[in-house]
């Protein structure tokens, strides 16, 4: 009795489909589990037994593994095993029958058995038996259930990733706009699907035009969030009218208000008189533009603090006047910081070497070699966002 009353417990009404082609024993069957708090259900075929599991769930099936009264091989059991695990996997399965060898068990578990009881049975080993894959079948569905849940939150997070990155590179230029006498190529690539790298190049009228750069803190989803910002405030204020140091100072006081603690962009904004050749600029906090002229190499530095934490920041403009043949770099830290297998950074010497190097090429081919090098030493996927635009001046 104590024995029935500790599987009446674990049991907790478990539903189990009894089936036999000898009704007494089902009839004996039901009658031993319902005492132990068992919900059963008999039935006296293999067909029956598959109609029962499609139309309802169970927590074990206790079967027989012969159904012909002519024949003790059990292959219409085995067959019926396969089937229910077709079904369900994760249904336990125990077998119970008078005719049995170790061959006959060894192909019975192979198929998906969880254990293996000959008639006549002993009670107490029976509901052990039972009570024991009932757990196990409900650890194994919940399993299951939590790996489906998991997929299932994993497919939607994809597919928001998929659809934020879409979007991300809707909010970059697909064609940058012509400026006459100015070639310029560029190469963004984020370390993961969305990153906080932006760049753009914004044509005002035929004569004046604005080149900027920005690098939000952190990567992923919260910089590519707080980029989408900064690109907001940038282009609401920028035009040919107002100076880069002011506009920089601007967005400052914006983005201070719309800043989480330990967040901040750095942003290189610059201003091109396309009629003088003059390129005023302002740098706040960002990595200083090279501009290489006849093998020497000049930074672009003049400006401010960076975006976002000081909202009475004053910023500096700079003035270069630019010259045919020049280069001019812009990049983020992703470009100079790539790491090779050692931990030692790409470096702004190495960048500015193939700049040199590079006098006679065009922008697209000085961006080409420039990021085909950074891949090459870094042999793998960039571990920070990376943006380099090059302009040549003709």
């Amino acid at each position: 009795m104590n024995s029935i009353n500790a599987n009446t417990v674990a049991a907790a009404g478990a539903r189990t489909l009894i089936a036999d082609d000898q009704p007494d024993v089902v009839t004996a069957l039901r009658l031993l589990l319902r005492g132990a708090g068992y919900q059963t259900e008999g039935v006296n075929s293999p067909a029956a037994v598959l109609d029962a599991i499609r139309q309802r769930d169970f927590d074990l099936v206790l079967m027989d593994l012969n159904y012909a009264r002519d024949t003790t091989s059990g292959q219409e059991g085995l067959e019926l095993i396969t089937h229910i695990r077709a079904l369900d996997s994760t249904l336990p399965v125990v077998v119970l029958t008078g005719w049995g060898s170790v061959e006959l068990a060894v192909e019975a578990m192979h198929r998906g058995v969880r254990d293996f009881v000959l008639k006549p049975w002993d009670n107490s080993v029976l509901l052990k038996s039972l009570r024991t894959q009932i757990a196990l079948g409900r650890s194994r569905r919940q399993k299951r259930l939590r790996n489906a849940e998991r997929r299932t939150v994993n497919n939607k997070l994809q597919q928001e990733m998929t659809e934020s990155q879409e979007i991300q590179e809707a909010l970059l230029p697909k064609d940058l706009p012509h400026i006459n006498g100015i070639e310029i190529a560029v190469a963004w690539q984020p370390a993961s699907a969305v990153g906080g790298d932006y760049f753009d190049v914004l044509k005002f009228d035929d004569r004046h035009s604005a080149i900027c750069i920005a690098d939000a803190a952190g990567k992923g989803m919260p910089a590519a969030l707080l980029m989408s910002n900064v690109q907001a405030v940038l282009k609401s204020l920028a035009s040919a009218g107002v100076a880069p140091d002011q506009l920089c100072a601007q967005v400052n006081r914006v983005m201070c208000h719309n800043m989480i603690p330990h967040r901040f962009i750095s942003l290189f904004y610059g201003l091109l008189d396309n009629q003088t050749k003059k390129f005023s600029y302002a740098n706040a906090g960002h990595c200083p533009p090279m501009l290489v002229r006849h093998g020497t190499c000049v930074r672009m530095k003049d400006g401010g603090p960076v975006l976002g934490i000081f909202p009475d920041g004053h910023y500096l403009g700079g003035e270069i006047e630019l010259s045919s043949g020049d280069s001019l770099v812009f990049f983020t830290d992703g470009v100079t910081e790539a790491q090779d297998a050692s931990g030692e950074e790409f470096g702004e010497e190495r960048l500015q070497e193939l700049l040199t190097l590079g006098l006679e090429f065009s922008a697209r081919e000085l961006r080409d070699l420039i990021m085909a090098a950074v891949g090459e030493f870094s042999d793998g996927p960039v571990h920070d966002d990376a943006t380099l635009m090059v302009l040549k001046v003709d």
